[in-house]
């Protein structure tokens, strides 16, 4: 414990004294996840790569190497026995014990309706949930069936455009979506109305703030959820979509984190957790030539509030994806996969100076 909050401190105040683990030179990494023993990783325009922890090597699946039909992917996720990854051409799924990858189309909504933009095992009830550009599908493992439902909430279609799916333990499901949030309670089923809590920037949810509520990432912790928006404003529309990172409490306190605060850009990439801290890879969105620009790292103390944008040297700008599997930190960027490795130690002296 006494490293960990070393290195915290270090993040905290300087550059990384350490050097900055850098994996896949030249891929654009979009999403991160593992099982226990694989690190999964989605690239956009070079398949999937998994990273064998205990043999320490990489595998890839690729048009390169005929192993995978498909080379562009937004999202992944995986348990012991399959890995499901997302593409705008529909669901792919590899079975790690015949080591052989097959696809899943979808029907309804047409071929918008096969971009998967995340997928999220639940190992609370065995399924995978799957969001898509229109709907939100559930894959039951056990029953190996698929089940789509319509979200859509005051006939607003963007609330049935799934972004990021975040399972909360054993009861609960959280959906963002490109015009709010939907909170789903497990113990019924989803197709009752009555199992669903809708949260805009109506009735004081989110604070009120701007004109809309696009949801582009999400982190559960024990008291609060905490809820990465994405920044969409022109000059026409200054207040559309702000962006900004929101701790909700799960009942009505809604704390927002922005630039006003020292966020160096209001658009949220996406959030990870290590210990007490909170870490958000940010962007900037041009209100002029609506481009979109990395703006690094930030972390939020969630006990204190405390805020500090953090400089590693070597790092890109553009974080993608945030993933910490209990030991290494990962940053997927749009050059390459990077790593801090948690239980690296630092020299005696420093620590010694530190606890002091």
């Amino acid at each position: 414990m006494k490293y960990f909050l070393v290195i915290l401190f270090f993040l905290s105040h300087f550059t990384l004294a350490q050097d900055l683990e850098s994996y896949l030179d030249g891929k654009d990494i979009r999403d991160i996840c593992d099982d226990g023993n694989n690190l999964w990783v989605a690239t956009n325009g070079s398949g999937i790569f998994q990273y064998n922890y205990r043999m320490q090597e990489w595998y890839n699946y690729s048009t390169n190497n005929e192993k995978l039909k498909l080379n562009f992917f937004y999202t992944v996720t995986a348990n012991k026995d399959f890995v499901w990854a997302g593409s705008s051409d529909g669901l792919f799924i590899f079975n790690k014990k015949r080591r052989r990858w097959s696809k899943r189309k979808f029907g309804k909504g047409g071929q918008l309706s096969n971009w998967i933009r995340d997928v999220q095992y639940d190992p609370y009830i065995d399924a995978v949930w799957i969001g898509r550009f229109k709907y939100l599908t559930k894959y039951d493992l056990k029953r190996r069936r698929f089940t789509d439902y319509d979200l859509t909430m005051n006939d607003n279609m963007k609330t049935n455009t799934i972004k990021t799916i975040k399972v909360d333990g054993d009861s609960l499901v959280w959906f963002g979506t490109e015009s709010g949030l939907h909170k789903y309670n497990k113990t019924h089923d989803i197709s009752d109305e009555s199992t669903l809590s809708f949260y805009d920037n109506d009735l004081n949810y989110f604070n009120g703030d701007g004109d809309a509520i696009s949801v582009s990432a999400m982190l559960v912790e024990q008291n609060n959820i905490w809820i990465g928006l994405d920044e969409f404003i022109t000059r026409n529309n200054p207040d559309y979509n702000l962006g900004g990172i929101y701790k909700f409490d799960r009942k009505n306190d809604w704390t927002r984190y922005d630039a006003r605060d020292g966020l160096k850009g209001n658009g949220i990439y996406d959030l990870e957790i290590t210990g007490d801290f909170i870490w958000a890879s940010l962007y900037q969105f041009s209100k002029n030539t609506k481009d979109i620009f990395g703006r690094g790292l930030v972390m939020i103390n969630r006990i204190t509030n405390k805020i500090e944008m953090i400089n590693i040297d070597g790092l890109p700008k553009g974080v993608n994806s945030l993933h910490f599997d209990g030991t290494k930190l990962w940053f997927g960027t749009g050059s390459g996969l990077f790593a801090i490795d948690f239980t690296n130690k630092f020299d005696e002296n420093f620590v010694k100076d530190v606890d002091d």
